[in-house]
């Protein structure tokens, strides 16, 4: 996607983008992408200006054009907020890299925040705050709890888990690495506590202080999932419970990047992840999560539990082997 309009510094490049964007919105791309060359003849060094580029290259169907524009920019780009390194490695052409891409994802989410509530709810028919909460409310009828004493809600983005757990829960916090987010959050009153924040370095500063964490199409932009278990199994007080969505494919990869710059997880590699971690899994069920340019999305929604005494998948390896002996 091309982030919003950053000066060139030359007003006649930045005029040759203005009607190169204009082509876009009017389908022709291929004269949009002619007009940004010429534009980048003038200005050789504009980030912005690669990534617009790029972007029309790859709608024109000119995907060695994208390419290559991206590599110019991943070397323009030292904060990687334009995604540079993402985007090649959902055409094959690099590595995506461990880990959250958090310079593109921060601001990603900062430019999207004054419009994200319309655009995914009204627009693309978000709805994994309901899906999970729905699954949440029947596992804490089930084990008998009445509610959370402590609830983390990663990537809170606007609130709007935040808004569907807030009954049940005595104390929220909300962490978002958007600074724009958390501002568009605060004004609602959801959360007892706001922090603009990294999840895995959030987690990785916790201590069993915690018995709901909440990650609603939060871990797609996050990668292999590992990591992020590592870091939540400490974090969660014994019998606490942690709810997350993800997309999800139905191949033999764990996990692969998409074109829309999100990870889609494999269904059956995600259980595994869960159990090697640890995790009692409670809830662990396929539906379709938003809609993209029309078509579905299928994600995994989890519900899973840190059991009371914690025992690795490792070690019940190593105890089935000792009973065997």
């Amino acid at each position: 996607m091309i982030k919003a309009f950053f000066s060139s510094g030359d007003v006649i490049a930045d005029r040759r983008a203005d009607y190169a964007r204009m082509l876009a919105e009017q389908g022709d791309h291929a004269a949009a992408a002619e007009l940004m060359d010429q534009a980048l003849e003038l200005v050789p060094d504009w980030a912005a200006g690669w990534d617009m580029v790029g972007s029309f290259h790859e709608k024109s169907g000119n995907v060695s054009g994208a390419i290559a524009a991206w590599r110019r920019l991943e070397a323009l780009d030292d904060d990687g907020v334009f995604g540079a390194r993402l985007k090649l490695a959902a055409h094959d052409a690099g590595p995506a890299g461990e880990g959250t891409a958090i310079g593109y994802v921060e601001a990603l989410f900062d430019q999207y925040a004054p419009q994200f509530e319309d655009s995914l709810v009204g627009k693309l028919g978000y709805r994994v705050p309901d899906l999970l909460m729905d699954l949440v409310s029947e596992e804490m009828e089930r084990l008998g709890l009445e509610g959370f004493e402590h609830a983390l809600d990663l990537g809170c983005g606007t609130g709007l888990m935040g808004e569907r757990v807030r009954a049940k829960v005595a104390h929220l916090e909300g962490v978002d690495i958007s600074a724009a987010m958390i501002a568009e959050t605060a004004r609602k009153g959801i959360y007892d506590r706001l922090q603009k924040a990294e999840l895995v370095a959030t987690l990785n500063a916790r201590r069993a202080d915690v018995d709901l964490v909440t990650a609603a199409d939060v871990l797609i932009y996050c990668g292999a999932l590992q990591p992020v278990l590592a870091a939540l199994m400490p974090a969660l007080k014994p019998g606490g419970l942690v709810a997350f969505s993800l997309e999800a494919h139905d191949g033999d990869e764990a996990l692969f990047l998409r074109p829309s710059l999100r990870y889609a997880h494999g269904i059956a590699a995600t259980r595994e992840a869960l159990v090697a971690a640890g995790l009692e899994v409670l809830r662990y069920e396929t539906a379709v999560l938003r809609f993209d340019r029309g078509a579905p999305i299928t994600g995994i929604l989890v519900v899973a539990r840190r059991p009371d005494v914690v025992v690795s998948a490792a070690n019940e390896l190593a105890g089935d082997g000792d009973r065997a002996a």
